[in-house]
């Protein structure tokens, strides 16, 4: 999910100091976009600047609204916070992952209410989708920051992922077999495998490989150990026929 096609729209937030520290954790994982919808007195005071700490361009460039369904409007996705479990609802992590889809390549809002009472249902009914954050039941609440920390965190999280997994590129299954069948070869010259049925053990090997999902790169040392292998019992071979 990339974080430059998300919004975060805080509703009605109670103190000036918490959207302070929700600007900063936004910025902390990427993402820039705050709206405010009936933001408390006071917004560029001391103390949500304090609590911004580096992240005072992102409450510089929030913009207010009158209510919620206008500042939502222009984003094809509208995900409203809630923390009451519902059926359907996503976790962060989910959410991160699937909603990039349903928005079909427009902007994402996450919806945050207030700290003492969430969205009304009104509001909720605007928001297509619900996260929840399973906290534990003996301490459900989570302060306006680090429920905005952890859904962002999420986002961040999938927008770096794919790129870590393109850059260790997985080895093909005829690399792997190839692998394999030198192996066969190698260790049937130790005598490691059973010559009338070596395919017990290496059936093992390939679901190990298949597990590990090894890079081309680790295959090619798999198949250099195979033929070092080899080489070693051809000698071990050639000095047991000269004695």
């Amino acid at each position: 999910m990339d974080p430059s096609a998300v919004e975060i729209v805080l509703v009605r937030p109670a103190r000036p100091g918490n959207v302070g520290a929700a600007g900063r954790a936004m910025k902390n994982m990427g993402i820039r976009v705050l709206k405010l919808v009936g933001p408390p007195v006071a917004l560029q005071g001391p103390e949500a600047r304090r609590l911004a700490h580096g992240a005072e361009d992102v409450l510089d460039g929030a913009t207010v609204w009158e209510d919620l369904g206008a500042a939502v409007a222009p984003s094809t996705l509208v995900v409203g916070t809630s923390g009451r479990p519902a059926p359907g609802a996503w976790t962060p992590r989910q959410m991160a992952h699937e909603a990039t889809a349903l928005a079909g390549g427009g902007r994402v809002s996450l919806v945050f209410g207030p700290e003492a009472t969430g969205l009304t249902r009104e509001e909720l009914a605007l928001c297509h989708r619900r996260v929840h954050i399973p906290t534990d039941s003996a301490q459900p609440s989570l302060n306006l920051a680090q429920a905005v920390l952890l859904v962002a965190y999420e986002i961040r999280l999938s927008s770096i992922g794919p790129r870590e997994e393109e850059a260790e590129a997985r080895a093909s299954t005829g690399e792997q077999e190839q692998a394999l069948d030198e192996l066969r070869h190698a260790l049937l010259g130790i005598g490691y495998l059973n010559p009338d049925n070596p395919e017990a053990i290496l059936a093992e090997i390939r679901v190990l490989l298949s597990r590990a999902g090894p890079t081309p790169r680790e295959v090619s040392l798999l198949r250099g150990l195979a033929r070092q292998i080899g080489w070693a019992a051809r000698i071990a071979r050639g000095r047991a026929a000269s004695r």
